[in-house]
């Protein structure tokens, strides 16, 4: 059993140019309950069915398991999959010793902008470069599978 530990932030400022690179994904959700989401994603050209537990009481630690599977076969799970697909650009953006993943959504969560950092305890530290903003962590309306459900562009109303 794998646990993730990952720790979110809005992005308040300019990235892109120290990214290292940058991937389009695409992605939906076969089961977005919280106790077990099933991912399909295709990233790149690399497809990869993921599933994942519901968090602990800090919302930094969950389990996760992943398994890449041929993008041919993600392209037909997601014709079954929940409506809501995700469609974003993730950059990564060196930071110390640590690599943000910075995630730039498009279509119904175009204009919000996350960074994700994996630390390999709860208590780790690490460089908080001028563009993180506040943190999100635990937050579930920022997790992939409730932006599915409602989208950012729904939020203010």
């Amino acid at each position: 059993m794998a646990n993730e530990i990952e720790r979110k932030f809005l992005v308040k400022g300019e990235y892109k140019n120290l990214a290292s690179k940058s991937t389009r994904i695409v992605q939906g959700y076969l089961s977005s309950v919280p106790e077990r989401t099933v991912r399909v994603r295709i990233k790149g050209d690399k497809g990869y069915i993921t599933v994942k537990g519901i968090g602990n009481e800090s919302g930094a630690t969950r389990y996760e398991w992943e398994k890449e599977i041929p993008s041919n076969e993600v392209e037909d799970l997601l014709k079954i999959c929940e409506p809501g697909v995700i469609d974003k650009t993730r950059y990564l953006v060196k930071s110390g010793d640590h690599t943000f993943e910075v995630d730039e959504f498009y279509g119904e969560n175009e204009g919000l902008t996350l960074a994700e950092i994996e630390l390999s305890s709860e208590s780790d530290t690490f460089n908080k470069p001028e563009w993180l903003g506040e943190e999100v962590t635990g937050d579930v309306k920022y997790y992939n599978a409730m932006l599915m459900k409602n989208p950012f562009k729904k939020w203010g109303k």
